[in-house]
């Protein structure tokens, strides 16, 4: 792990709503001043319309660390793999179709260690904490998790991730999770929402810190890599993004990443994020005219019915300052819907012609692509970019001995109501023991 100066670094935080500036802590998540809900974004010292490679780094993650705001870079991080898909696009009917592969494929050259591009957010959030960062609290449906706990655990970064129970299925390792790394389950029906309500809570506690989801620009940016190192491979923005999406959080960081590459008369790519019908909050908040998405106590159920639990959000982040609705309204995007059945077909279609399996949010953004053809909505020359967001992870499996994730401590769901308080109770009395006993062996 390399780090630099204090004050030295290459990125200042703008508001997004009233164009305040700060320099970075490396922790900030919100603007200070009283206004609308908004995003601050970064804006880097340095022109670097080349995608913002580093002199000298050829691959991996950190070959854009110009335009990550990151204090620190970490060795041998993988990034996004970007390649032609002739056979593919032929399939579905484009021309001109590339993919942005963010898993295990060793063909391919795509190593990420989680098997989804959640690895490069989780390393770029722990690359711009400051040098004695508090317990960061994450939660997660299961990706996201996964990727901040081998992460923190390659480097002893204290955080304590929230899950409902299915997440544990994601959550097996090449090794042993560092003690540091604190993995609370929620067993029962609770689901990912339930996880952010926990997470709201816990962030309070003394020492603990909120790690923020789209609010952290080192969460956007990380996942923005995927349109720089698509830029690289394409020497050009892509005419259109396809990404599925759940907070909408890598699609934003990919508007950002080509707004800041663009030449001054480039377009920017029309975004097209995808969601899995029956729970589809962004669709339904973009097709009622840009209203807020609805948080209805029914939406618990069809929480559970989605192939793609990773794309289950119920508060996305639609109509913040810089949020999803801004950068659909601005790349001249849209939100398409699909469904479980469509969506693994997708995935079939996938695996039989590249040859390698993918996730179901990846199936989800190739079954909407595939439609969008197919109504006209993308045309069949247009140059297009589909993120796979994870993939390999049969093929991972496979190819080397994982050990499943040691939950630190789990807790029976009582449902909404009682839940989150009965979780931060059940957490605070665990951590009040720990410290008796450290304070008993001194």
């Amino acid at each position: 792990m390399s780090g630099v100066r204090p004050g030295t670094r290459h990125y200042t935080l703008v508001c997004s709503s009233c164009g305040n500036r700060y320099a970075d802590d490396g922790l900030l998540l919100d603007c200070s001043r009283r206004h609308e809900p908004a995003f601050l974004h970064t804006e880097y010292h340095s022109d670097h319309r080349t995608s913002g490679i580093r002199t000298g780094e050829s691959s991996g993650l950190f070959r854009h660390a110009p335009m990550l705001p990151v204090a620190r870079t970490f060795p041998e991080v993988p990034g996004p793999v970007v390649h032609r898909a002739e056979r593919l696009g032929r399939r579905i009917g484009l021309d001109r179709l590339w993919v942005a592969f963010n898993g295990h494929w060793p063909e391919r050259g795509a190593a990420l260690p989680t098997c989804t591009f959640k690895d490069l957010e989780a390393y770029t959030v722990l690359g711009r904490l400051p040098d004695e960062p508090p317990v960061l609290v994450i939660p997660s449906a299961g990706n996201t998790a996964a990727a901040f706990a081998w992460a923190a655990t390659r480097h002893q970064v204290p955080c304590l991730l929230v899950v409902p129970a299915p997440a544990l299925e994601r959550m097996r390792f090449p090794a042993p999770l560092d003690p540091r790394v604190r993995l609370v389950v929620l067993d029962g029906a609770a689901t990912y929402s339930d996880a952010i309500a926990c997470a709201d809570l816990l962030s309070a506690l003394p020492g603990h810190h909120a790690e923020g989801g789209a609010r952290n620009v080192g969460r956007r940016d990380g996942l923005g890599t995927v349109m720089l190192a698509a830029a690289a491979a394409l020497g050009r923005l892509p005419d259109t993004y396809v990404q599925a999406v759940g907070s909408g959080t890598g699609a934003i960081g990919a508007h950002e990443a080509a707004r800041r590459l663009r030449a001054d008369s480039e377009a920017l790519p029309r975004l097209l994020m995808c969601q899995n019908a029956p729970f589809a909050p962004l669709y339904d908040a973009w097709r009622c005219t840009g209203a807020a998405a609805a948080h209805g106590d029914g939406d618990s159920d069809r929480e559970l019915e989605p192939l793609a639990r990773e794309l289950t959000n119920r508060r996305p982040p639609f109509t913040v300052r810089g949020g999803v609705r801004d950068v659909l309204t601005e790349s001249g995007g849209d939100v398409l819907c699909t469904d479980n059945v469509a969506a693994l077909a997708a995935m079939a279609l996938f695996e039989e012609v590249e040859g390698i399996d993918i996730e179901p949010g990846a199936g989800v953004a190739l079954a909407a692509l595939a439609e969008a053809v197919r109504t006209g909505r993308v045309r069949r020359d247009e140059l297009v970019l589909l993120n796979v967001t994870g993939g390999g992870r049969a093929r991972q499996a496979h190819d080397l001995p994982l050990v499943p994730a040691e939950p630190w401590l789990r807790v029976a769901w009582p449902g909404r109501d009682e839940g989150p308080r009965r979780v931060a109770e059940s957490v605070v009395r665990l951590l009040t023991g720990l410290a008796a006993v450290k304070e008993a062996a001194r």
